[in-house]
């Protein structure tokens, strides 16, 4: 079967997947969770007591005669910007998925469950440079070639860049968005932008993981090869395995403390687990708080 052939069938039933998927978990969540920019107007009625005088409709009340108010709705259509990761460790992965797949399904829900919604949808993806741009719009079309576009990448950049998608984003749309920043984050240096980001929209960040990245397993000596540098060097994995962990927990620890301080919400996601469960998580998460809010 042509290569062509077996993605538009890969998408297919990402499609199917998906919607099962939405239609059973995810919809009502994320009608619940997500506000709209604004309010707008949504009809007219008359004047009770306790009302808001503030609110009334002069040019109503005028032509009736008796005082009518004005009443609004939540404006509830958004724009989601995706900004996905293609370096190449995002073509990784110990289990039966890659990190790049994994991107592809959490993507796929997500844009899935805004259709419903009627939102416009986007997607930057990135490595150490912008690879493409594609501009917020409606419709199942749209999701559709966002998953493609993932799923079939070829990037200029090896490397992972956060920064830099972070000034673009913050550069080709300063309207308030929600944007979902998915990558495995093997980067530093971008808390500043983060920070700026996080405050101009509702940034969400998910990180994809791979088990062998924390854990080294001793098989003795290993041949590795960094898929970014093409760095490759040879290990003795008996004596470099409790290194690498200490290595890979100060590494965590301080990539948290960064998402802490610019107050982003996290979604932790591993290509050995299912994804659904932590997905979950957010969404009640984010319902609790939206309503202490």
């Amino acid at each position: 079967m042509p290569y062509r052939d077996i993605l538009k069938k890969q998408i297919r039933q990402l499609e199917i997947k998906s919607n099962k998927l939405v239609n059973e978990i995810f919809a009502g969540r994320y009608q619940s969770v997500f506000k709209g920019q604004g309010i707008e107007f949504a009809e007219v009625r008359e004047y009770q007591i306790g009302d808001d005088f503030r609110i009334i409709d002069r040019n109503v009340t005028a032509r009736y005669g008796k005082p009518y108010i004005k009443l609004f709705s939540e404006e509830r259509e958004l724009t989601i910007i995706f900004l996905i990761d293609v370096s190449l460790s995002q073509r990784t992965g110990s289990s039966d998925k890659l990190k790049s797949e994994v991107a592809a399904e959490v993507a796929a829900i997500l844009a899935f469950s805004s259709l419903k919604n009627n939102d416009r949808i986007g997607m930057l993806t990135f490595t150490d440079r912008i690879e493409k741009v594609i501009t917020p719009r409606k419709g199942k079309n749209n999701i559709l070639r966002i998953i493609d576009e993932i799923l079939t990448a070829k990037p200029l950049g090896v490397k992972t860049s956060i920064l830099k998608v972070l000034k673009s984003i913050n550069k080709i749309w300063r309207r308030k968005a929600v944007v979902f920043l998915i990558s495995d984050f093997l980067d530093n240096n971008y808390e500043k932008d983060l920070i700026v980001t996080a405050k101009r929209h509702d940034l969400i960040c998910i990180n994809i993981e791979d088990k062998i990245e924390n854990n080294l397993p001793e098989v003795g000596l290993v041949e590795m090869q960094d898929p970014e540098t093409n760095r490759t060097v040879v290990l003795d994995t008996f004596t470099e395995s409790k290194l690498f962990k200490l290595k890979s927990k100060v590494f965590k620890e301080e990539r948290d403390i960064v998402f802490k301080r610019a107050q982003v919400d996290v979604i932790n996601l591993n290509t050995n687990e299912s994804y659904i469960k932590p997905l979950v998580k957010f969404f009640k998460k984010r319902r609790i708080s939206t309503r202490l809010g």
